[in-house]
Order: structure tokens, then sequence, then C-alpha cells
């Protein structure tokens, strides 16, 4: 190691480079508990391969909270049914709509002392257009062993990832033991309100409790840091909280000739230009991401090994390191992005009104109320008003130790369904999914999407190109089978007794 004069420089360096790139017929008289292995034929493959691709080939667009293609919506629906006639069939699922267009199934076990969980996905798509796709992008084309199209990540591949891996059980005579439900979104892209928000008002009527809950939300990463061969996967635990904030000034109109010292339009820009130069402060050591580092060292050549290995010694260069990449810098702190900017009606006339929006994705570590006070802090100016458009806290972070069912369930999924994965890590979900509607049902959210993503995929997804291999569908459904049948058989830890 070097010297002191030259070891904090020599570290900074090293982590930079290495953090840099960081930044879904059956009755009971079955097998009972018998396990039933992933092995699909290859006429099963092929078939769920093309059903994938009809599911693309629907545009479910969401425009706006207010515009969705609703006959595509219901389209979705009636090609579930015909994909899917086992689920539909069965004596021990019950399907109902919720909202007009989203889905909830009930999958009854056989042991009603084991509490239910929920698998999750939604299945509309952000707009998409043409220009600079390979292909259409909703004509689910396959190329080069790839299914393109919009919503082959984000995020139709797991609504038929989950439906076609209980499908396949169910042709395979399997009989749940625990109960479970499966929500499917129709609005999840313009949040939810009329989709997840329902089925969870619907299951809190009822008396529903989960012991957890699986969406969207993170992936197993490969090739994202540098001097990191293996792939890890990331479990998300929490997702960032938003606070959609409209800054306003008023000012009496008047001509361009004679301009006032100050107009809406300066007042307003040099608010906003306080908030861009002053990020809110660095929350790194608080939250899961500090728990993931220590778990990656051991993957990092010397001396970045050592630097995340004693990070009550480091934590000072690696935080600083973090806010230096904006992806790793979103996981440290609650970001702010300037997203609308509105004034002016004319060349020749000082505006009367000036108006910007802008959009915070609060760390878990924060709230709505302390971002709102900084902000209030910062802006330090009474003429510009302070609109708040939508708000809504981080979600609580959920537990990863080895008493946490969900999580250790999708750890053994995963270690299971994908050997070459031995690191697994908790993180924290920067975007925002319908998790957040069933926080009252569980304090088990785990936001994670069995499927292989390279640092150049990320760009793919609500962009162009978005694609997702054959190979990586069919893990997706292996994994799902697998899932299910875990939870089956799920057994908490014995704690360790000593010996006085």
């Amino acid at each position: 190691m070097a010297g002191p004069s030259v070891s904090a420089q020599v570290l900074a360096a090293a982590l930079l480079l290495l953090l840099a790139t960081v930044s879904g017929s059956t009755d009971r008289k079955s097998r009972g508990s018998s396990r039933i292995p992933f092995q699909f034929s290859e006429e099963e493959r092929v078939a769920f391969k093309e059903a994938l691709k009809g599911a693309i080939q629907i545009p479910t667009v969401s425009f706006s909270h207010e515009e969705s293609n609703t006959t595509a919506l219901a389209e979705f629906g009636e090609y579930i049914r015909k994909v899917f006639p086992t689920v539909f069939q069965s004596s021990f699922v019950q399907h109902e709509v919720v909202g007009t267009y989203s889905h909830l199934f009930t999958v009854q076990g056989s042991d009603s002392s084991l509490q239910p969980y929920m698998l999750m996905a939604h299945f509309d798509v952000v707009p998409a257009l043409e220009e600079g796709w390979e292909v259409p992008p909703f004509s689910g084309l396959e190329r080069d062993g790839f299914i393109y199209g919009r919503g082959t990540l984000d995020n139709k591949n797991s609504v038929m990832a989950i439906l076609q891996a209980l499908e396949l059980l169910l042709i395979r005579n399997y009989s749940p033991k625990r109960s479970f439900f499966i929500a499917l979104g129709h609005d999840e892209e313009v949040s939810g309100k009329n989709g997840a928000t329902k089925i969870s008002a619907l299951l809190q009527a009822r008396g529903v409790q989960l012991a957890f809950l699986v969406d969207e939300g993170s992936f197993i990463l490969e090739d994202f840091i540098p001097n990191i061969k293996k792939p890890f996967a990331m479990i998300s635990v929490s997702e960032k909280g938003a606070l959609d904030l409209m800054l306003q000034v008023n000012m009496t109109p008047s001509h361009s000739s004679a301009p006032p010292k100050e107009t809406s339009i300066g007042i307003l820009s040099a608010a906003v230009s306080r908030l861009e130069q002053t990020p809110m402060p660095n929350m790194f050591g608080r939250g899961p991401l500090k728990k993931a580092l220590k778990l990656l060292a051991k993957e990092f050549p010397f001396p970045a090994n050592i630097v995340l290995s004693n990070l009550w010694l480091f934590r000072p260069i690696v935080s600083r390191l973090m806010e230096r990449n904006h992806i790793t810098n979103a996981l440290v702190r609650t970001t702010t992005a300037l997203t609308l900017f509105k004034a002016g009606i004319k060349v020749n006339v000082i505006p009367p009104l000036a108006q910007a929006t802008i959009n915070f994705r609060i760390h878990p570590s924060q709230t709505v109320h302390e971002v709102l006070e900084l902000v209030k802090k910062i802006v330090a100016d009474d003429r510009v008003q302070l609109h708040v458009l939508r708000s809504f806290d981080p979600l609580p972070v959920s537990p990863s130790d080895e008493h946490a069912m969900g999580y250790q369930l999708l750890q053994q999924t995963i270690q299971s369904v994908f050997p070459e994965v031995n690191i697994v890590v908790p993180s924290i979900c920067i975007a925002n999914t319908d998790s957040r509607h069933y926080a009252n049902l569980t304090n088990g959210i785990y936001l994670f999407n069995p499927v292989f993503l390279q640092s150049r995929d990320f760009s793919s997804i609500h962009g162009i190109n978005e694609k997702i291999s054959v190979q990586n569908y069919e893990n997706q459904v292996k994994f799902m089978f697998e899932l299910i049948q875990n939870a089956d058989t799920y057994k908490e830890p014995i704690p360790h007794q000593h010996e006085l």
C-alpha cells in the first residue's frame, strides 16, 4: 500500500475507475408436496416464446394519467385468457378484473396456516416511436436470439413469465400449499391509481396481510462494474419517494423597452439555479447500499477491496466517489431534476408569470417534509411560490436478514436457477413501481426481475430497441416456476443456540 501522503489519492482514483459505470383442468388430487422439476419440452419452450411475442404485439400504451389505449388493454385481457387456459379453468384459481382492466388472481393453497404472498407485474407500456428502432416497436420480432419490442423488459416479460410458470405447474398437476396472489396492473406507467391502488383496497377490505411481495425493480447485473467479472443479483429492498414541485413567480407585466431590474423569469431562473447547484445531502452509510458494497468488496481487486471492507475508515472517500457518476449519485441522495419550464407570452412583453416544475426522487432516509424544508432554505426567496403537485414518501426498507422470508426465498431461487450467480445484495430502486400501493399489506416488499442485464441495456428501457434474449426469458419462466414451489416448502431458519 502507498505511503500516507499519496494513499488517499491512489484509493480515490481506483474507486472512481471501479465505480464510475455502475448504474420485471386440474384438481387437488395431485402430487402433494412432491417437487416438480423445471424441465420444459422443446414444444413448450417454443410455445411460451411465441406467447411473449403475441403479448408485445398488443400496444397497451399509457400516454398520460388521462389517456391510455383502452382497446389494447381490453384485448390483452382476452389474450391471456386464450394463452393460459389452465390458469383460468383451475378450480382453485380465482380471477377478477379490477379497475376495468387490471387483473387479480387468487391461488388458493391447501394450508390456511401459511401466510400468503404476492407476485406483481404490469402490462401497460410507455409510448414508442418507430424512429431509431431496428424493428417496429410493437412487432415482437425475433432476431439473433432476441425478442424485440416495447415491454420485453418493462414489464410484459414478468406478466407473461408469472402466468406461464403457473400454467406449466398446473399442467403438471401442481397443487399449491401456500396461497398467493398475482396482481397485474394496467396503469403502472402513470402511477397505478386505477389498477394497483384499487387491487390494494380490495385486498385490505378482505383483511389480507401478505408475508411478502415481489415486483419489478432490479436485475442480475453483469459487466456493470469494471474488474468484477462475475454477475451479481441486486434485490431492491426499498424504493425512492417522489415530489413533483412547481415553483411559480408572479409579477406585473410590462413593456420590454423599459424592463424592471428583475423579471419573473430571472427570479425563477435564479431559484432553480440555486437548487441545481445545491444538491440534497449525501446519505451514503444509511440504508442498504453500505451493506451491498461490503458484500461486493471481496470481488474487487486491491486496493478497492480493502477500502470497501473498511467503510468505517474510508466512508468519506467512497461517499465522494459515488457522487461523481449520475447513477451512483442517485443511490446516495435525493435527486433534483428540472423537467418543465414555462414563461413568456410575446417577445416584447415582460411576462407576468413564470413556472418551473422539479421532480425530486427522495432517498429512503428522508421524507417529503424534510425535502420541502430544504427546498425552502435553498430557494430563500418569498417571491417564489411552492406548489406540491404530487408527493409520496419512500418505501420503508424491507428486511434482508436470515429471517426475511421474501428475501431469503429470492436468494435461494436465484442460486438454484442461476448457479453462476453467487453474490446477492440488497439495493435501492431509484425508480417507482406499483409496489408502494401495497405498503400497508406487508413489510416485505422486494423488487427483482430475474433477468441478466448489461449496462447498455438500461438505455433501452423507455428508450429504443428494447429487447430480451430468448434464453433470458426462458430462465425467467424457470425462476417463477421454482419460486412458487419454494414458497410452499419454505422453513424459517432455526436460531443459533450457544452454550454458556
